[in-house]
């Protein structure tokens, strides 16, 4: 790595923060070398510690819609602050993000806000086995739902980076009620229902999978899933952590138009700050407390800066922006593949909207068996090459891409021609 500024700063997080990091996927353990450190962002750009400017593909995960430090949200920061940063009690701009919500996602009749994706999922599912009943979830191969103990089963990505399936740490009776099959196989789904159905509370889905690489569902698969859910009597869960307001306004359910009974939102609604939710009808979110038995809690939960965050971004929305970010994808997805095929490596691009994965290998990645055969020191070399010609991407080969509306042609020229050269690398290393 060619900051030396970052290699100090690592250096001295080392001492403090196991493995320098507090999310273990910013190590860089998967790709080599040391992270770089962050000092600043604005739109396309990011800048490490020691000035040198990136193009970001990654935007914090998903949420950098507008680019980074947006006028509007900075403004809405800074004048809800200026009122106070934190009071613990009710606000009329929650209100008015609640609202917000729920008029953009026709299935989300109620919400209940909290802080992080993690709490999303986990409440969404406390509340399903509330409403059903019953104590059984199914989960999918390679997806990520955050690290509640029960949800830590299979759960690809950061574990992955790692070569650990399942975290040290948890109980085998906390994940016993945790079923898992592979992501796309509706067979193996209706199998496990004529097996476990009764019992069975809710299935939770990325409905386009971030957290192995982006991995869109099969024709028929999510309408598969809300056919077997609603004839067994469990919940429809789909975690739009990612997805939300990334892959269309209304989330991935608009784009493939599936109903859910709940979905988990965390990332980008909040515009970049800590905020997320989770809700969906009306019955179900009824049985939270207060006014049920189902009991969900946060003192940061509907926080006035982040709502306001929030508010700010929705409101820059609309349908020049997701036609901006298809172009620009397609754009991507064409230079990119060409790069690679002049260069002579093969690669599977998969992309929906403006989210998108470049995997070494060939042939269509459909679960997390196809995800684990790509070549993951092909893709260690290729983010190499290209962090060296400024172009900062997902430090793993099973996480998703992601670019925003000021990733205009200037932006994605200069990307295309560093990918090129970083294929060019990747052939010559063999």
């Amino acid at each position: 790595m060619a900051d030396p500024n970052s290699k100090a700063l690592h250096a001295r997080a080392l001492q403090r923060i196991p493995g320098g990091v507090n999310s273990p996927v910013r190590a860089f353990r998967a790709v080599g070398g040391e992270p770089v450190y962050i000092a600043r962002g604005k739109g396309p750009y990011i800048w490490g510690a020691d000035g040198t400017r990136y193009i970001d593909y990654v935007g914090s995960w998903g949420p950098m819609l507008l680019g980074h430090a947006h006028p509007a949200v900075i403004d809405a920061i800074q004048r809800a602050a200026a009122d106070g940063t934190s009071f613990g009690a009710p606000t009329e701009r929650e209100v008015e993000f609640a609202e917000a919500l729920c008029a953009a996602i026709p299935s989300m009749e109620k919400v209940r806000l909290c802080s992080s994706g993690t709490e999303a999922c986990m409440s969404a599912l406390r509340l399903a086995r509330g409403f059903t009943g019953r104590d059984k979830i199914v989960k999918f191969e390679g997806c990520y739902h955050g690290h509640a103990d029960f949800l830590l089963v299979k759960a690809g990505s950061g574990a992955a980076t790692f070569g650990v399936p399942d975290s040290a740490g948890v109980p085998a009776g906390a994940a016993q009620n945790t079923l898992t099959v592979a992501y796309n196989d509706l067979d193996a789904v209706r199998a496990l229902f004529a097996a476990e159905g009764a019992q069975i509370a809710a299935v939770i889905v990325e409905p386009v999978v971030g957290n192995m690489g982006c991995v869109p569902p099969a024709p028929g698969f999510l309408e598969g899933l809300r056919e077997i859910c609603t004839a067994h009597g469990a919940l429809l869960v789909l975690d739009e952590v990612m997805t939300g307001f990334r892959v269309a306004q209304g989330g991935a359910q608009a784009r493939f138009a599936v109903r859910p009974d709940l979905t988990t939102f965390g990332k980008v609604v909040g515009g970049g700050m800590p905020l997320a939710a989770f809700g969906g009808r009306a019955d179900v979110m009824d049985r939270l407390a207060p006014l049920g038995p189902v009991y969900q809690a946060g003192t940061l939960s509907g926080n006035p800066v982040a709502t306001a965050a929030g508010l700010a971004m929705l409101a820059q929305l609309g349908p020049s922006v997701y036609e901006r970010l298809e172009v620009a994808g397609a754009r991507l997805e064409a230079g990119f593949a060409a790069a690679a095929e002049a260069a002579g490596v093969p690669v599977t691009i998969q992309r929906v909207g403006a989210m998108w994965t470049i995997f070494f290998g060939t042939g269509p990645v459909r679960d997390w068996t196809d995800a684990k055969g790509a070549d993951t020191k092909r893709f260690a070399v290729w983010h190499g090459a290209m962090l060296r010609r400024g172009v900062y991407l997902p430090p793993s080969q099973w996480e998703a891409a992601f670019h925003s509306v000021t990733h205009d042609d200037g932006v994605l020229e200069e990307t295309l021609a560093a990918a090129a050269e970083s294929f060019r690398e990747v052939r010559a290393a063999g």
